[in-house]
């Protein structure tokens, strides 16, 4: 078995995008111990889904609820970093209402495909889906109001950088709002060097500490926890950030 550490960025956002093109098809879930069993863990979560299609869920692979923790507002726009099959794209639009709009960004053609079919399904027209890398944001600069993801930053190659493009495309004021993986003891050398690991949200997470600082020297300000579930050796970390005025 090939070594993370052997891997180039390319190699290991190759092996992330085969990942969840297969949990889009359901043969494979990531980031949590159910095989298509999605629904299930965004109930564990706090997520009311049961008025939703099973095509919205079945391929939720998400370690928190980041718009339960948001503030979000009545006519903003929001972003959605890695938005999967639609989940919490559909629920922000909830809070937008129909002056608002949702962009949800993912890198996987599967999930996209997906998350349009669910947002026909549903009847949303204020949701939009894009193609796109969090490393290299397919938006405009200053032209969002919140960004939330749910378990998907510890996928990129270079944090740093999905970070300062967050930090680009907010508004002046702009929050973010974030459910992500943080180290908190050593994990085995096996486990860090594991592709297998690292598209299951485990080898690419960082240590509380690191990820913080990260966040920070994108240029966010007060940076903080405002919850955690500490799962073994790793925690689920609510992290909410502001790009200041």
């Amino acid at each position: 078995m090939r070594s993370i550490r052997k891997m180039s960025p390319e190699e290991i956002k190759g092996a992330v995008k085969r990942a969840y093109a297969r949990v889009a098809t359901c043969s494979k879930s990531c980031c949590g111990p159910f095989e298509c069993g999605g629904t299930i863990l965004a109930k564990t979560l706090g997520y009311n889904v049961e008025n939703l299609p099973k095509s919205v869920t079945e391929s939720f692979a998400g370690c928190g609820n980041p718009v339960a923790i948001s503030d979000i507002n009545e006519g903003e726009t929001v972003l959605d970093l890695g938005s999967g099959a639609g989940l919490d794209v559909f629920m922000a639009t909830k809070r937008v209402g129909g002056k608002g709009k949702v962009i949800g960004v993912d890198m996987t053609p599967e999930m996209v495909k997906k998350a349009k079919m669910n947002a026909y399904k549903l009847g949303i027209i204020n949701a939009e889906f894009r193609l796109g890398d969090i490393e290299n944001l397919p938006i405009e600069d200053e032209t969002i109001d919140v960004v939330i993801s749910n378990c998907v930053i510890n996928l990129a190659a270079d944090k740093q950088k999905a970070f300062k493009e967050v930090y680009r495309v907010l508004k002046l004021g702009g929050r973010m709002y974030i459910s992500d993986i943080v180290i908190e003891d050593r994990l085995p050398r096996k486990l860090l060097e594991s592709i297998q690991a690292y598209t299951a949200c485990i080898s690419g997470a960082l240590e509380e500490r690191k990820y913080l600082q990260l966040i920070k020297d994108a240029g966010f300000a007060d940076v903080r926890i405002i919850g955690k579930s500490k799962l073994g050796p790793i925690a689920s970390a609510k992290i909410r950030a502001y790009k200041a005025a």
